[in-house]
């Protein structure tokens, strides 16, 4: 049994663990049979936005607070304490209001919060490089083979490298270890915030066996529900099945499910898998049902997502709108591009059209855009024969972009970009 104080880092090993570190009496001491075998890791960091906002407001540190937007908006992050009154991340912002009206709500700081997660990542990537960036708060990490480096196991240095982030950078992570990027995501998911849980191999089945359909990667809300008409359960309940079997019932996906029931995952921690979508979107203060209403809203999401794109030096061959609906029901439409793109016009103009065929009436109470099977920046709007003002609409928007760049991001703008901040309330 190996055991590790995630205080001052002393390690050790016995038929059983102490209960408290024999070298600085702390009690955060972990223990595992196979704790320093174990090479794949998980880091989430805890209520990430809501926790850099209680960082810069000592204030704030025992207070219920929610990230998002106003009372129609979404909550983006929930703090521990909010939490325990039910709020979460995702929920509508007027629900979280009801469970919890002391809470109190901070309008998100990206920029901030980029900042931040951008700060962890470097000190991932001065640990290990092999770094995969799943968020802006999350990613696996493969320690494999930097024992002599850091001199000790993946989950001592995965332990200081908490601790250097809470000292450095004033959050705090949680952590799961294990033999594979599945098992470390779920053990990262046990113990927040500032947890550290170890799954190992021989305990893999037994753990599974307890474990609900939904901890499998995946599965969202209606897999789940169809599996448990089926009787599945638990994640150990599906073993009993073929992988045809799977493959028959629930379509490609059941391949997923039949190795990931069995504890297998052969993905390996890949930093230059990238991120696969840059998408803006806003919640309206009221809803809005009329096209033009629409495209107007639109406009600003579009320069984001090209800014970003742009910065990132990416381009996208699918656009995608997002709506949803009064009644909080979402629709999502997608169109494949001639060439890819990361010009703001090309984005919005595609996104017109697919938003006119969803513009009947319906009142909206979210819109947002996104640009999807991302590739080189240098691939971004050829020359197209078919597309003969192309050209012009390109070098406009590169002037647009150098005038940003020497003067602000608000120096230049297209008529649309003013009439979407100064149109007035309907009604």
């Amino acid at each position: 049994m190996g055991w590790l104080c995630r205080d001052c880092l002393f390690t050790g090993a016995g038929n059983a663990p102490p209960p408290a570190c024999p070298d600085c009496g702390s009690a955060r001491v972990l223990a595992h049979a196979e704790l320093h075998d174990l090479t794949i890791a998980h880091m989430d960091c805890d209520a990430f936005y809501a926790t850099v906002e209680k960082r810069d407001d000592p204030s704030l540190r025992d207070k219920p607070v929610l990230v998002g937007g106003g009372g129609r908006g979404v909550i983006m992050a929930a703090c521990y304490v909010a939490r325990r009154f039910g709020c979460r991340s995702a929920m509508p912002m007027f629900q979280a209001r009801k469970l919890c009206p002391d809470a109190i709500v901070i309008r998100p700081d990206m920029a901030k919060y980029q900042q931040v997660g951008q700060a962890v990542r470097a000190l991932m990537l001065e640990t290990t490089p092999l770094v995969e960036p799943i968020s802006i708060d999350e990613a696996f990490l493969d320690l494999s083979g930097t024992e002599r480096l850091h001199k000790g196991s993946a989950a001592r240095t995965l332990a200081g490298l908490a601790k250097r982030i809470e000292k450095d950078i004033g959050i705090t992570v949680t952590i799961g270890l294990s033999h594979n990027k599945f098992l470390a995501k779920i053990a990262s998911d046990l113990d927040k915030p500032r947890g550290f849980t170890a799954i190992g191999r021989g305990e893999t089945l037994d753990f599974l066996d307890h474990q609900p359909v939904s901890k499998l990667w995946g599965v969202g809300r209606a897999l789940q529900q169809k599996l448990q008409r089926d009787s599945f359960n638990r994640i150990g309940d599906l073993r009993a099945c073929s992988e045809d079997f799977l493959v028959r019932r629930y379509g490609s996906i059941g391949v997923r499910l039949y190795h990931f029931s069995h504890g297998e995952d052969r993905r390996r921690v890949d930093p230059h898998s990238g991120r696969k979508s840059i998408s803006a979107e806003t919640t309206f203060s009221e809803n809005l049902a009329a096209l033009d209403d629409l495209k107007t809203r639109l406009w600003p999401l579009c320069e984001k997502v090209a800014a970003r794109a742009k910065a990132a030096d990416l381009a996208g061959g699918v656009v995608t709108i997002k709506l949803k609906t009064g009644d909080f029901r979402i629709r999502s439409r997608n169109r494949t591009l001639p060439n890819p793109t990361q010009l703001a016009e090309t984005i919005w103009q595609h996104g017109c059209n697919l938003l006119e065929r969803e513009a009947t009436g319906t009142p909206f109470r979210l819109i947002g855009i996104g640009l999807s099977h991302l590739g080189p920046g240098a691939a971004a709007d050829p020359p197209d024969l078919a597309d003969p003002d192309g050209a012009r609409r390109k070098a406009v928007e590169q002037s647009m972009d150098s005038v940003r760049a020497r003067f602000g991001a608000g120096a230049i703008g297209k008529g649309r970009t003013f009439s979407a901040v100064s149109r007035p309330k309907r009604g």
